[in-house]
């Protein structure tokens, strides 16, 4: 059932397997400063208020408003998605905080190297647990569901835009490294095909009917 989504929902995975491969080469062979100067570099006034209020779109709290609002189209669905996003961030943060624990952001690690690097005003820059990026799991795992849910799987090539967007936002405003957007992205993305898959088999042996149903807002008559 994996390889049979992934086939299915080419339109997200291809681009994204080969993403993937470009990004991890350049990561091989830069060093992170050398990555993390080139975007610093590129900026713009227009950007900076871009993606000052893009970025909300990665985070885990909206995430979870979307697919909680799932239970007015499938109870399956809505359960899927609060799933994948669940396990994905306690996974996060569980290497944020055990493993990776006080691994410094971006201006805390450049703070006394004589850069001056640009940064977005109004901006609270965080210091440590920077690996890997919260925010690029969640938004990642987000958009990976949304593309297995919906029938036309030509959206797919946008929901990997909108979630590279959400995850480079976080590279474009010193939050995080390239390396911690990266390996984000892979946790969401890996978690939700992972509970989807699962679930849907053990629904395929389970079947439930109330899964199907939706909630309904009834309106009182007066």
């Amino acid at each position: 059932m994996l390889f049979r989504l992934i086939r299915q929902n080419y339109s997200f995975f291809l681009p994204y397997i080969l993403l993937l491969i470009v990004v991890g080469s350049m990561l091989s062979q830069l060093d992170r400063t050398v990555l993390m100067r080139w975007i610093n570099g590129v900026n713009h006034p227009f950007w900076d208020q871009f993606f000052y209020y893009l970025t909300d779109l990665a985070d885990g709290a909206v995430g979870f408003g979307i697919v909680i609002g799932l239970v007015f189209v499938r109870y399956r669905w809505a359960l899927a998605g609060i799933l994948s996003l669940l396990i994905a961030g306690l996974f996060t943060q569980l290497l944020k905080h055990s493993f990776f624990a006080g691994e410094l952001r971006p201006s805390a690690f450049y703070k006394n190297s004589g850069w001056v690097f640009h940064t977005v005003d109004g901006l609270n820059l965080h210091s440590v647990n920077s690996f890997p990026s919260g925010h690029s799991t969640s938004v990642f795992a987000l958009f990976c569901l949304l593309t297995l849910l919906v029938s036309n799987k030509h959206w797919g090539w946008l929901f990997l835009f909108l979630a590279v967007l959400g995850a480079y936002s976080r590279v474009y405003l010193f939050q995080h490294f390239v390396a911690d957007i990266y390996v984000g992205s892979i946790i969401g993305t890996v978690s939700t095909l992972l509970v989807f898959t699962g679930l849907e088999s053990y629904w395929q042996q389970h079947p439930q009917k109330w899964l199907d149903k939706r909630l309904e807002l009834r309106r009182r008559v007066a």
